[in-house]
């Protein structure tokens, strides 16, 4: 006689059948394609597979489910919710058996592709679809009758219990140790499976933790994130400046470092892999972490980065058309890279480039921020040494980079520094004194405040920094102290306690003291430089596009954080838009690699919308000269910014009666 069969609801989906008597729930789901996630293979350890039983008379699905139908809880199920603190009203999936008709709720967490938010960094949503997955086994002991070797009785074991490929490759070093954590765990392991196709690590018993690195390799600094694979969460992040640095702070001085120097690509190579190597083991300490356990890592930058960490000359990179040794996304060993703090079996992702300039960086952005699923026309910039631009909507995207230069991180500038404690990032001018109140990193009071010297004592102001040079300048336009083609204006008598000559020009005394803080003529132009270059690659893109005005405009990387939408549209950073519509979005770029790290999909989709972007290349564009030089007046020499004149007052256009002596420096591409 054949067993009866009840009807299986799993719920949100709404996936439903019919199964026999004693049918195990986890069973049910994976009949039905149900998510539910599990790498103990039905042993009630991992506690993935929770789920909730739902009682009551559910009409919709002619069915009541009642308690009785599912078996009694049981001794596995004790264990862990002891171990655990499992809620009452939860089972284990996989020892859950069916006697009846039931609804089961499968919770966020219990879903193997689940979505979740990172408890640090941006806070976004992640989805989780692990390209590496683990599964926990118990293999018979070996014996004379059964001559098997240990891998292929493991193969067989994996895909009886797993649907796993029948000869799964196993990875060299991962072989190494597989007796050994057989013999450890009495014949108990658990496997790390890449993309259900390779075995790239064994722990000894039962191992339910793996982790993840990604990693942002900008010009200046590294960005890098510990990331936990199951549930998304960053469990530590840390950054430290780019040690290629002191060969040269943009991309082509260390594109001529390696042509100029003998060993000078293998020396650059090295000093970002030891950098690599050092946050590694900093985040893994930070975090309590044993990077023996890190399984994945993931690495953005822009192509020049991104050659120098694969050890690639970057030689064609420094001339037209800019030629990459490949665009194609990189899937590698982290022992084939040289990298010390992890051993060689973990999995590195690198992201195809779109073209020339424009790198993995750019498209780890258009990833995190996906203005190709909006309708609503995008333009994101990614503020750096290089700026990458990315511009459009579901119906087509346009990227470029364009060469701001260090101004905007505070080089190249008289009392410029990077943002760290005690340099200004805050300016506000009076209009009637025109001296200036501030405020420093490490301090939440203005200079003008009482409390101000008490609540520094300890933080001494040292400088300023980007988002406080954006302020300072725009605020000079806007209160008359510097004319739109940024000539800083003599004294008056009412500015003589301000305005300084210096040379043959004029500078701003932004903070008086023994050691002043002053914005001179050359980094004002500095600034113009910077700024111009961006809004000229703005405009580019903009002229391709064949429209006049954008929806609106993310502000992307650490320095666009802090980025005051108003004072970007003042010093001509960003074109005309609602300044609602400015946002912000942290290290896209970074959370792009994060994206990377966890979910297969997201590279797919990566990839994908990748051969869709279009490459505008600026060095190359015969109008790229005239958006320059028209953008070198604030807010810009001819394009009007209706926007801002609402909410800020600009002055009259005027012609300068002074200029600065000396030629204007010419462009080159910087990273």
């Amino acid at each position: 006689m054949a067993a009866e069969k009840h009807t299986v609801v799993f719920m949100p989906s709404g996936k439903s059948g019919a199964f026999k008597t004693g049918t195990p729930v986890l069973q049910c789901a994976r009949a039905l394609g149900v998510d539910v996630d599990s790498i103990c293979g039905g042993r009630g350890i991992c506690g993935r597979c929770k789920v909730r039983f739902v009682t009551g008379d559910f009409a919709k699905f002619g069915i009541v489910s009642k308690q009785e139908n599912l078996n009694p809880v049981t001794e596995p199920e004790q264990r862990y919710r002891l171990r655990s603190g499992l809620d009452q009203d939860m089972r284990l999936s996989c020892h859950s058996l069916i006697k009846g008709d039931v609804v089961i709720d499968v919770p966020p967490e219990s879903q193997l592709h689940k979505q979740v938010v990172g408890k640090q960094s941006d806070g976004r949503m992640v989805d989780i679809d692990p390209v590496i997955r683990a599964y926990f086994v118990g293999l018979e002991a070996a014996s004379l009758e059964n001559p098997m070797g240990d891998l292929e009785r493991l193969q067989a074991v994996l895909h009886d219990q797993w649907d796993l490929p029948p000869a799964l490759v196993m990875d060299g070093e991962a072989l190494k140790g597989l007796q050994k954590n057989l013999r450890k765990g009495n014949g108990e392991i658990t496997v790390a499976v890449h993309q259900q196709q390779t075995i790239i690590k064994t722990w000894a018993g039962f191992h339910d933790r793996m982790y993840g690195m990604a990693f942002d390799i900008g010009s200046t600094t590294i960005a890098a994130t510990l990331n936990d694979l199951e549930t998304g969460n960053v469990l530590a992040e840390q950054g430290v400046m780019n040690p290629q640095i002191r060969y040269g702070e943009d991309v082509m001085s260390r594109i001529s470092y390696t042509m100029m120097n003998e060993g000078g690509l293998d020396q650059l190579t090295a000093a970002v892999r030891q950098a690599i190597d050092d946050l590694i083991n900093d985040v893994c300490l930070q975090a309590a972490v044993d990077a023996e356990n890190i399984v994945a890592l993931s690495l953005v930058g822009n192509p020049v980065m991104t050659h120098l960490f694969l050890g690639l000359d970057p030689f064609d990179l420094g001339t037209a058309p800019f030629a990459l040794a490949t665009t194609s996304a990189h899937r590698l060993k982290a022992g084939d890279l040289g990298l010390k703090a992890v051993s060689g079996g973990p999995r590195v992702y690198i992201p195809p480039a779109i073209a020339g300039h424009v790198g993995a960086d750019a498209a780890a952005v258009i990833l995190a921020e996906k203005p190709y699923a909006s309708d609503d026309l995008s333009l994101i910039v990614d503020v750096g040494t290089n700026a990458e631009i990315v511009l459009g909507n579901s119906k087509h995207l346009w990227a470029a980079s364009s060469p701001t230069g260090p101004a905007f991180e505070g080089g190249e500038l008289e009392c410029g520094q990077r943002a760290s404690n005690g340099a200004i990032e805050r300016v506000r001018i009076d209009r009637d004194t025109f001296q200036a109140r501030y405020k420093i990193i490490g301090c939440d009071v203005w200079s003008d405040d009482p409390g101000f010297a008490a609540a520094c004592e300890t933080i001494p102001v040292t400088g300023i920094c980007g988002s406080g040079i954006i302020e300072v300048i725009a605020e000079m336009f806007l209160s008359g102290l510097m004319d739109q083609d940024g000539v800083i204006v003599p004294p008056t008598e009412r500015t003589q306690s301000v305005i300084e000559a210096d040379g043959r020009t004029h500078r701003y005394v932004l903070v008086h003291g023994d050691q002043p803080i002053v914005i001179t003529q050359n980094d004002v132009r500095a600034v113009q430089l910077a700024k111009a270059a961006l809004y000229a690659g703005v405009r580019l893109l903009m002229d391709k596009s064949g429209i006049s005005r954008v929806d609106r405009i993310t502000l992307a990387g650490g320095f666009g954080n802090f980025i005051d939408p108003v004072y970007a549209m003042v010093l001509g950073l960003v074109p005309d838009c609602l300044p609602e519509n400015i946002t912000s979005a942290g290290n896209a770029a970074g959370m792009g690699a994060r994206m990377l790290l966890l979910s297969r999909s997201a590279r797919s989709e990566l990839e994908q919308v990748v051969t869709t972007t279009e490459k505008i290349e600026t060095a190359i564009e015969p109008w790229f000269q005239q958006h320059f030089v028209d953008a070198m007046a604030f807010p810009h020499k001819h394009d009007g910014f209706p926007e801002l004149a609402k909410v800020v007052k600009l002055p009259d256009n005027k012609t300068p009666t002074t200029r600065p002596p000396g030629r204007r420096k010419s462009r080159r591409r910087q990273k």
